[in-house]
């Protein structure tokens, strides 16, 4: 299959806010949005307008954080958010995760190829094990080993295949002259037993257009790696710097070398959170009004900055609204131990002010661009030219507006400059994604 010279983009839908999880208290912002799956339609169909190839809803079992001043960080389920979406668009990929820990695969199975074939072809299941004790508690277990859950998704992940295939593509008649529905000989349990899952099968599901759902996959280290150079089609990373999302796409595209597959065949989504403005300034001040709404997080952010480059601030010690003091920043220095550490640093020697440095983002999760529409496109760039990643996840800081302005300010500059496609290659999320045709397992 031809390389992909283009960079994909899905869209990352959190709890129908955006990716801080005080943006439920913007203006413009329906509160109400996180039990409005109409919000989540509307965001798909901007997303669908710009030509997103998915939509991608991560998930933990468990309520994670604290409601009171906060969202949710997920929707309240991400299958039933995704079948919304599924019936009000036509082109955009659908991606939810569903834990291999805590679900059978028959379920997995016929959730997932259920809204495959309802959506033409376009679902995409990332795959993921839990380790979450929160999540653990809701199912009344302890968090298992990691061996132990990478042994159950590696079963989970070949049932589910098979479940998948286990319709010959012309089974399905639906010959009414005759009488006959499906052949039935074609159509077969699958009968699979391993050490922690087991299924008779079949499933009563037909093949969609694109075969079967895509997988995808989000751990990391070398079971992670593994899973997906074995199993995988997509990757969420979260990689913080060029360097080590290159090696990171290096190491997925090797492992599915060794599984004998098409390293083209594998998609390193790198994870991206954004803000907008006219100016850096205002976006800045975008993320700073954000900030605001929870003004007890501030100490504890002061504190983690410090750690990240070997002081030991604190509010009480520094004025959050001033640069840092010129004989604090001779001591300061990068923590090598986190690979955000250079970016922070980086922007106190500029002489920003504690605030700023952390409106810019530089303890989040994921690398953070608040600035303009050319600074975002710059960045996407950079990262893809360097062979960082085959395309992004994007996460706005808030959704009700932050992805139509991604859509309408972004996009066409990755267009014009020939990063981005202009029209869907398909209609399937495989034809949009670049990845082969698979039913069943290899």
């Amino acid at each position: 299959m031809k390389q992909r010279t283009q960079m994909q983009l899905a869209l990352q839908m959190v709890s129908g806010y955006g990716a801080e999880f005080s943006a439920w208290r913007m203006p413009g912002t329906d509160p109400a949005a996180y039990t409005d799956m109409d919000s989540y339609v509307e965001r798909a169909k901007i997303a669908e307008k710009g030509k997103f190839q998915m939509i991608f809803i991560a998930d933990t079992p468990a309520l994670t954080v604290n409601l009171g001043p906060q969202s949710p960080m997920f929707p309240m389920d991400p299958m039933m958010a995704l079948l919304a979406v599924a019936r009000e668009t036509k082109h955009i990929g659908l991606v939810a995760t569903l834990s291999t820990t805590f679900n059978y695969p028959y379920n997995i199975a016929r959730q997932f190829k259920a809204l495959d074939v309802i959506s033409h072809g376009r679902v995409g299941w990332n795959a993921v094990t839990t380790s979450d004790p929160l999540a653990t508690a809701n199912f009344g277990a302890q968090v298992a080993n990691r061996k132990e859950r990478y042994d159950k998704a590696n079963e989970s992940i070949q049932i589910v295949q098979a479940l998948w295939g286990s319709w010959e593509s012309d089974a399905l008649l639906l010959d009414v002259e005759v009488g006959k529905f499906a052949d039935m000989d074609k159509i077969q349990p699958i009968n699979l037993q391993g050490k922690y899952f087991a299924s008779r099968g079949p499933l009563p599901i037909p093949p969609s257009e694109q075969g079967q759902p895509v997988i995808f996959q989000a751990g990391g280290g070398d079971e992670g790696l593994e899973l997906a150079g074995r199993y995988a089609s997509g990757v969420y990373a979260n990689p913080y710097d060029i360097e080590s999302a290159r090696e990171h796409r290096q190491a997925l595209r090797q492992s599915a070398v060794r599984y004998g597959r098409n390293p083209d065949d594998i998609k390193m989504f790198a994870g991206f959170m954004f803000s907008l403005g006219s100016t850096e300034e205002e976006a800045l001040e975008r993320r700073k009004q954000l900030m605001s709404f929870n003004p007890g997080e501030i100490p504890s952010r002061v504190s983690y900055l410090g750690s990240m480059i070997g002081l030991p601030l604190s509010v009480n010690s520094v004025d959050i609204d001033q640069p840092l003091a010129t004989d604090l920043m001779g001591n300061a220095y990068a923590n090598p131990m986190d690979p955000r550490s250079p970016r922070a640093l980086e922007l106190l020697k500029r002489g920003l002010s504690i605030r700023d440095v952390l409106a810019h983002g530089v303890i989040n999760y994921h690398p953070v661009v608040a600035g303009t529409p050319v600074q975002v496109a710059d960045f996407l760039e950079e990262w893809f030219l360097a062979g960082a990643c085959d395309g992004f996840s994007v996460v706005p800081d808030i959704a009700y507006d932050g992805v139509a302005d991604f859509v309408d300010q972004v996009i066409p500059i990755l267009q014009d400059r020939s990063l981005f496609h202009r029209e869907y290659e398909g209609t399937t999320l495989r034809q949009n994604m670049g990845v082969s045709y698979q039913y069943g397992v290899l």
